[in-house]
Parts: C-alpha cells; sequence; structure tokens
C-alpha cells in the first residue's frame, strides 16, 4: 500500500468524518482518479517533438498517454481532422496516489516563485490546476527535454462542493495558498 493511501485510510478518512459529520462512510469525500492532459499542437507539426512529449509524459506518469485527435477540421487553425492536438493520462489506484505524492512533495516546491496554487475549484467536487513547464517532474532528464510543455491536472474527487474537495487535497498534501497541512489531531505523524 502506498504512502499517501495508508495516510488517508488512517487520518485523513476520520477526520473528514468528524469534520464534515458523515453519517455513511460511502460519503467521505475520496480521490477517485488523477488526469494529466497535455496540449501538443504546436509540436504535433513535427513528429518527433510529438514522440518526445508522449515520452516525457510517460515518465511523469508512469504509463502510456493516449493521443487526442482532432474531430473536426478548422481551415483557420490550420487543422486537419485526425491530426494529434493533444495527449491523456488517467491515473487510478496506486499509480494515482504514488503521482499525488510525488507531485506535492517533490515536484510542486520546485516551482518557481511558488506561493500556493488557488483554492478555486469547479464547484462540483473536481480541482484542475494548469503547470507551465513540464520540467520540474524530477523523472525526467533536463539534457533531453528540447522545449517547455505545459500541462492540466485535474483531480476528480467525490466531494460534493469545493469546500470537500479543497480540504481532502489539502490533506493529501496540495500546496494551497494561505492553507497550512497540519492538522492539530495530527501532531504525533511525522511529515504532516
Amino acid at each position: 500500500m502506498s504512502r499517501l493511501k495508508k495516510r488517508y485510510h488512517e487520518k485523513v478518512k476520520p477526520y473528514l468524518i468528524k469534520r464534515f459529520e458523515c453519517q455513511n462512510p460511502m460519503m467521505v469525500p475520496a480521490l477517485k482518479k488523477v488526469v494529466i492532459s497535455m496540449g501538443i499542437a504546436e509540436a504535433a507539426k513535427d513528429k518527433n517533438a510529438t514522440q518526445d512529449c508522449i515520452q516525457e509524459l510517460s515518465l511523469i506518469a508512469g504509463q502510456k498517454p493516449v493521443v487526442q485527435k482532432a474531430k473536426l477540421a478548422i481551415s483557420n487553425f490550420k487543422l486537419r481532422k485526425g491530426q494529434p492536438v493533444g495527449l491523456k493520462v488517467t491515473l487510478r489506484g496506486k499509480r494515482m496516489y504514488d503521482f499525488v505524492d510525488r507531485f506535492c512533495n517533490i515536484a510542486a516546491p520546485r516551482i518557481r516563485d511558488f506561493r500556493g496554487f488557488s483554492t478555486k475549484g469547479d464547484g462540483r467536487g473536481c480541482y484542475t490546476l494548469g503547470l507551465e513547464d513540464q520540467q520540474i517532474f524530477p523523472e525526467l532528464n533536463l539534457d533531453l527535454v528540447k522545449r517547455a510543455q505545459g500541462m492540466n491536472i485535474t483531480f476528480v474527487t467525490t466531494a460534493k462542493d469545493d469546500e470537500q474537495c479543497t480540504e481532502l487535497l489539502r490533506l493529501l498534501g496540495i500546496p494551497f495558498k494561505g492553507l497550512t497541512v497540519v492538522v492539530p489531531e495530527w501532531q504525533d505523524i511525522e511529515g504532516s
């Protein structure tokens, strides 16, 4: 069992049950999946750049991404039907918890001039953040990275609203602006 999953079941879940007064254990907010997406419209013109993006996202996520192709041809954007425009990886289970753990503890502190992420979600229990550069992830060899490529990371939870979603992600270690990770009942745990 991964370190973050164990922490969720032993510490976060009981705290959330008490905090949101959940009568049923199935009502407790939980992380369902993490979706990492990357737009490659600029890189799609060069076959080697597309392969580099696929390889980098594979290293970051730990599994091979799915290539998203254009559904329509739009001449103003010089876009043809079937042309690759993005990459997407959906992480669940152990890989999801391992990615969130690495992102919170290793990658997020490496963001330049980082003060924390915004606490605004989508209102339905999901939270998306955007990164401008993939080079914050230590899995990548910086000598082989040829271009800076941004990406979006979406955390899909079972939470009903932004408050529950933000609280869950905060307790899992996502650094938000103005919110700390330490919870008074957890003083006995190292690294909390």
